[in-house]
């Protein structure tokens, strides 16, 4: 009887995460807020890639954290629009393998894995890839904006 209970529930559990992977990842967006929360997302990663820093900065709340390298946590605006636009500058191309967004009254997080490829301007091929952790506060006016941006957060899983 237990073996058949254990057995049931594994396959329950593979059931679920077969008919999970086989939706899109618009899938498991699934209401207004959530569509909101990807709407800044893509804004940001739409933005760098065309070189709009001052879009790109616009996703952010005053005073948020950024991470541009592994477990190095960025405060300053001036120089976070600096290296975002040193990163434009590689003509970057980011892409997403899904997402996830979870909200909770006024605070939401959005996990997703990512890769980016671009070009040095002597011609260098540049690739990064990792798991972007981002959490975000609804503002007053009732649009969202990111308060702390951790696009490394694959690093602990090393």
């Amino acid at each position: 009887m237990l073996k058949n209970k254990i057995a049931y529930s594994a396959l329950l559990i593979a059931t679920f995460f077969i008919s999970f992977n086989a939706h899109s990842e618009e899938a498991r967006i699934e209401n207004a807020e959530e569509r909101q929360v990807m709407s800044l997302i893509n804004k940001m990663t739409s933005s760098l890639q065309r070189g709009d820093i001052e879009k790109v900065m616009s996703t952010y709340e005053e005073g948020a954290i950024v991470m541009f390298e592994p477990g190095m946590a960025l405060a300053d605006r001036e120089v976070s629009a600096q290296i975002f636009q040193e990163m434009a500058a590689l003509k970057p191309e980011v892409t997403y393998s899904g997402h996830e967004v979870f909200i909770a009254g006024n605070i939401a997080m959005h996990i997703s894995p990512w890769s980016m490829k671009g070009k040095t301007p002597d011609g260098q091929e540049v690739k990064q890839s990792g798991l972007s952790v981002a959490i975000l506060r609804r503002q007053k006016d009732g649009d969202w904006k990111m308060i702390i941006d951790n696009p490394y957060a694959s690093r602990l899983e090393n």
